[in-house]
């Protein structure tokens, strides 16, 4: 019997990032786990631990809300809104969210991270986990981010980088560019869906350049913090 949804999916091409991540929600976060042999949860404890605890956050691509929670279970907000274009990784994200008994404290809604729907300055920290790639314009998402913090208010931003030393790069590459997307592929049964993740890591800035994209946006006192030989990037920043 063919599969009507992931039919649908390959109709739908990559072009619409909702759409890619509505196709892949299912097995978002076991293949998440899976690929990154479950460092990913330990880059997002670490993370938060960065944080100092606040009112309200902001969780920007929050998707199955993964760092949503992470935020909330290390005390670092009161109340944290996490917002994405994806349907699908909000209702399993909501899903997520009862099962852990914090239904009073985060709140998920469809939006645009190029769009917020919130008052300038409304929010004491604002979070991103491996979203901002994604963004059609990076700069009006992170310009968007930084309005809606308050004086001083803190900026987490998690995103995949590649590595300097060139011997771990050229293993790291064809691990990405290979072995991932198989994985991919045959778990989430979407043919285009980890490519499409795969190229856009490529494609992205990081690092230093990523730094200067923040200073553009308003940002002061930016700093990145390589993980797990530069795999993976936190980006720390004040408005």
């Amino acid at each position: 019997m063919p599969n009507e949804k992931n039919d649908w999916c390959v109709k739908g091409g990559i072009t619409d990032i909702s759409h890619l991540f509505n196709c892949i929600a299912g097995t978002y976060d076991r293949l998440n786990h899976l690929l990154s042999l479950n460092t990913d949860r330990r880059w997002r404890r670490r993370a938060v631990r960065k944080l100092t605890p606040c009112d309200k956050a902001l969780d920007v691509a929050v998707g199955t809300a993964d760092l949503a929670i992470e935020i909330v279970r290390q005390n670092k907000a009161r109340h944290v809104t996490g917002i994405d274009l994806s349907e699908e990784m909000l209702r399993l994200g909501d899903e997520k969210i009862r099962k852990a008994d914090l239904a009073s404290r985060i709140t998920l809604q469809q939006g645009s991270a190029l769009e917020l729907s919130n008052p300038d300055g409304y929010f004491d920290a604002v979070t991103c986990a491996y979203g901002v790639r994604n963004f059609s314009d990076l700069e009006r998402g992170l310009q968007e981010m930084h309005r809606v913090l308050r004086e001083k208010g803190q900026l987490l931003i998690l995103e995949f980088s590649y590595p300097d030393n060139k011997i771990i790069r050229f293993f790291y590459d064809f691990y990405f560019t290979k072995i991932m997307p198989a994985i991919g592929r045959t778990v989430s049964k979407d043919p285009t869906a980890y490519d499409y993740l795969n190229r856009s890591v490529k494609a992205f800035v990081w690092g230093e350049a990523m730094a200067e994209k923040l200073r553009a946006a308003g940002f002061r006192n930016v700093s990145f913090h390589p993980m797990t030989f530069g795999i993976t990037i936190l980006y720390l920043a004040q408005k």
